[in-house]
């Protein structure tokens, strides 16, 4: 039987709206989304941006520096939704659970243009790669905090937090890889569908 959603569909945290970029950085995503990282030029990021290259170093050093400030506010964005879904959520970790793997999934499939660029992370120098982690970081403890939560209170049966926490992210960043907004689901659907998957991974015994 399937678990009810704690709370309407309606909670601010369920509703994603575009994010709010610079025409640079809009330009750059679309580039990126659609040549990859690493087939992308800063000369095809100026060009849909209607700048010149000297402009767009003005505002940003490199396409590095334009790859890392998108990720940055990829991950600055969800992890502030999980946030949100897990204070919504009350004082039950399963519901806390439910809503963050929710929030995380809805933020892969509603931004997949920004959610997809986390597999470009490899492109990254040491000193970025750090920076970048350190934000997942947040998200990582979050979702810690919520798993040893439930396990002390009896709600799940998890022996490895940390392998757990790193298996239920590494499914929810999946998503983006094959999500597609013409698809015959929507984000809202996927989202729940993969709190159950979540749920019943974490052995979850009480209600959603």
């Amino acid at each position: 039987m399937a678990r009810k959603t704690s709370a309407a569909s309606d909670e601010a945290w369920r509703t994603v709206e575009p994010l709010t970029l610079t025409p640079l950085l809009t330009a750059a995503l679309a580039t990126f989304h659609e040549f990859g990282y690493h087939g992308a030029s800063v000369r095809d990021i100026a060009k849909r941006a209607g700048v010149t290259v000297p402009t767009l170093y003005y505002h940003h050093e490199n396409k590095q520096g334009i790859l890392v400030a998108l990720m940055m506010t990829g991950i600055e964005a969800v992890t502030a939704r999980a946030r949100e879904a897990v204070d919504a959520a009350g004082p039950s970790p399963t519901r806390q659970f439910g809503n963050l793997v929710e929030a995380c999934v809805l933020h892969m499939t509603s931004r997949t243009d920004i959610a997809f660029l986390d597999s470009e992370l490899r492109y990254l120098e040491d000193a970025e790669r750090k920076a970048y982690a350190a934000k997942r970081k947040h998200l990582e403890n979050l979702l810690a905090d919520v798993l040893t939560a439930g396990v002390e209170q009896g709600e799940f049966t998890v022996t490895d937090i940390a392998g757990t926490g790193r298996a239920m992210l590494g499914m929810c960043q999946s998503v983006a890889l094959w999500f597609r907004p013409d698809g015959p689901q929507t984000p809202y659907e996927v989202s729940v569908f993969y709190r159950e998957i979540a749920l019943n991974a974490v052995g979850a015994v009480a209600p959603a």
